[in-house]
């Protein structure tokens, strides 16, 4: 039996054909072209379904279902998009336009909730009953699972994150308040805090990796820190703490089982993970206790929101 994930994305739209065993068979993907009309976006969802499937060499009988991660507030149960800023979507049914152009069963989550069900059926949090999965991207995107049930609250808005208050008063985030978490902790906070460092030290070598301040990213620092620069090494070390305090307060809220981090910098593997490990292990509320949370990088990358998206039937079916 197949499964069809759709990943539903400000820029693009990634579509992948899963099996049973929880591999991809085909994928393909089409420009998400904000901001346009709902209908467009659900048109070109429609396609790019088609296109994974015949990528696989399959036909559109052969899929089971489709499931759906989409940004913003979604409602599991009516199939609706809440609200999605970056997709210009209010109160959108794309539940059912989706249905009717596939004529099968279509079941929508969060995004980063999507990725964190991925995670959980096939990458870093394999066998866990409570696990969190954290994105460290343009914002930080969290996903919670408590008994193999995703949280999601009230409002469907349930698991975000990345809008805890780490700093009272603190950097303004996107969403209104000073001082979230990821105004210190997502890849856009760590090449802002790269770029101030280096503005204060002419000599570090994060001008050299970045050609001359041409392409600064999330790899910079970690790059210059590799040759022994002293500043780039101090950026890398804040930018941990941030993380590492933010992921103590999940840790001490949910105390799950595994806590994977994602994103692009998770590439970094145990050189971003080790540092942020120690912090927790020192921090942490039960850090006397016999068991503690596995801290590990995330397994599947960005396949594991068009993963979980293609397996949701099994939490809302």
């Amino acid at each position: 039996m197949y499964y069809l994930g759709i990943d539903l994305g400000g820029t693009n739209i990634a579509a992948a054909v899963v099996n049973e065993k929880y591999e991809i068979v085909g994928k393909a993907s089409l420009k998400t072209n904000c901001p346009r009309p709902a209908e467009e976006i659900a048109e070109d969802m429609y396609k790019a379904g088609v296109l994974a499937i015949e990528n696989s060499g399959l036909k559109l009988d052969d899929i089971a279902e489709v499931g759906v991660g989409s940004p913003g507030s979604v409602d599991h149960n009516t199939g609706f998009i809440c609200f999605a800023n970056n997709l210009g979507f209010h109160n959108v049914p794309l539940g059912d336009m989706l249905e009717a152009k596939f004529g099968r069963r279509v079941f929508l989550e969060n995004d980063a909730n999507a990725a964190a069900y991925g995670e959980l059926l096939a990458g870093a949090g394999r066998g866990a009953k409570q696990f969190v999965a954290i994105t460290l991207g343009t914002g930080v995107g969290g996903g919670v699972i408590v008994n193999g049930q995703i949280i999601s609250g009230m409002n469907y808005a349930g698991g975000e994150l990345g809008h805890i208050v780490i700093v009272k008063d603190g950097e303004p985030c996107s969403c209104g308040r000073n001082g979230c978490w990821e105004s210190y902790a997502s890849a856009t906070a760590l090449i802002r805090q790269t770029k101030a460092a280096m503005e204060l030290d002419k000599n570090s070598k994060m001008w050299e990796v970045s050609d001359n301040g041409q392409h600064i990213s999330g790899r910079t620092a970690f790059d210059a820190m590799r040759l022994g620069d002293e500043t780039a090494t101090k950026v890398v070390k804040e930018f941990c703490d941030y993380v590492a305090c933010g992921l103590t307060n999940i840790i001490n809220i949910f105390q799950p089982e595994v806590a994977c981090i994602g994103g692009g910098i998770s590439k970094e593997g145990e050189t971003l993970v080790a540092p942020i490990r120690d912090y927790i292990n020192r921090e942490v509320y039960s850090k006397n206790s016999d068991k503690q949370t596995v801290i590990k990088a995330a397994e599947l990358g960005n396949n594991a929101g068009i993963i979980g998206a293609a397996f949701l039937g099994n939490l809302y079916r």
